[in-house]
This record gives C-alpha cells, structure tokens and sequence, in this order.
C-alpha cells in the first residue's frame, strides 16, 4: 500500500519514537520531526520521504551540521521489490557510512503501518574492507599490459573486454601461430604466461586444440582473435623489447 503524502509516516514514526521515551514534536525549523528525551539534550532530527532518494541522503547530511543524530525515514512498498530504492541492504550500509539512521515504514490495509529500524545514528558500517577482492583487483590491473577497454563500456552490448586472462590466451595464440604446435613449457617460455597448461586444458574461448599428448595447436577463431586484437599483442611484444 503506498502513501500518498510522506506526512503519512509522522504518526506511526512518532509513536515509536515516544514508545522509547522521546517526546516528538513536527515540522521544528524546516525538520519534518525533532525528538528529544526528557532530561537530555541530544538531539534526534528525523526527515521523512515517500522513497529513498539522493535529496533526501542530502538532507541527512545537511541535517547533521545542525544534530549527531540523524534518521532518515521512508516506506517499505511491497510492491516495489525490483525498484532501487528498495535495495535496503545496501542502502543501510551507505547510511552507516555517513552516520546517518535509517527507518523504514510499511503500510497495510488491514493492520497497523510495521517499523523496522535497520540501523540506528551512527553505527558502525557492517562491511568492512575485503582484502581478498582488493588482492583480485590489484592482481588483475597489474597482470594487463595496457589500457585496451573504455571505461563505463563494460555492459555495453557485444563489446569484449580485454581482461588479462583474454592476454593471456591471446599470447598463447601467438606463440601457436609464430611456432606452430607447441607444450606448455613451450608456451611458457616464450609467453611467460604462469600456468598455460590449465589455459589450454580450459578452452574457453575455444582457441585451442590437443595434437598429441602435452601438445597444442591454435585453431581458426584464435587467428581471428589475434587479427582482431593486434594492437594488444604488438604492445606486449613491443615492452618485451624494452625491459
């Protein structure tokens, strides 16, 4: 069920909130809500949305020039599970990273609107860094021996990316093509790929076939990916030169 107004969160936000002892008051210096517990001076400013939004993330961290705490407030549609303002997983985390709260709100048509707090001001992000993507991704920018793809064309239709596992085989298939059938330690030497035994093995892009035990040859669609990818194999060989 969704809501028409985003003032349609301020009465169940404010009954949780005075559940946990706050006393609410609404629309305080341009603040949809501001909550404070008696006795205390903390404040909490609340901004409530129909849908997450960067206007609203701004908010948020406007709002913490004026408060520590800050929660931001939105409805949980159901009915919108694809949409990307639904994606709450990651969008708690970016909240945790500001310092922000975020609280969602989930309307029914036969019961009371559900809250679900899914972080609170100023917790901690969750995810912390991963050192073992960060080993991948730095293997990766080292092992290529150029800049062969655009940037932002990675999901654009047809296009190939020159990973450096594509290097990879295409040295093989150069190396296949220069010297005829050839071993791994063959290709090796030549290449200085790690590991060209489990590349051919592999075929995946099904440049290679088995002569004999321990021996390949390239066939026809690795000429084609070295006719078309020239440029990549005449600046490897070109560095080769130079060191």
């Amino acid at each position: 069920m969704a809501v028409r107004e985003e003032a349609e969160l301020y009465r169940p936000v404010k009954a949780y909130l005075e559940q946990q002892g706050y006393e609410v008051k609404g629309e305080v210096m341009n603040c949809d809500l501001v909550a404070m517990r008696p006795g205390e001076s903390d404040l909490l400013i609340v901004e409530l949305k129909k849908t997450f939004t960067l206007a609203l993330l701004l908010q948020g961290v406007q709002r913490l020039r004026v408060a520590d705490r800050v929660m931001l407030v939105v409805e949980r549609n159901r009915s919108k599970k694809g949409a990307v303002n639904q994606r709450f997983g990651e969008l708690s985390e970016l909240c945790r990273m500001l310092g922000l709260g975020l609280m969602t709100v989930t309307f029914y048509k036969t019961k009371p609107p559900a809250l679900e707090l899914l972080c609170e001001p100023g917790d901690a992000p969750l995810r912390g860094r991963r050192p073992s993507r960060e080993r991948r991704l730095l293997q990766e920018f080292r092992e290529r021996s150029g800049d062969y793809n655009i940037g932002g064309s990675g999901r654009a239709q047809g296009r190939t990316l020159m990973t450096a596992y594509r290097e990879r085989a295409l040295r093989c298939a150069w190396a296949l093509q220069a010297h005829g059938p050839l071993s791994p330690a063959g290709l090796r030497k030549l290449t200085g790929v790690a590991n060209p035994g489990g590349l051919l093995r592999d075929n995946y892009y099904g440049w290679f076939a088995k002569v004999e035990r321990g021996v390949y040859q390239l066939l026809p669609p690795g000429e084609t990916a070295l006719a078309e990818h020239a440029a990549v194999i005449d600046g490897w060989r070109l560095r080769q030169e130079q060191e």
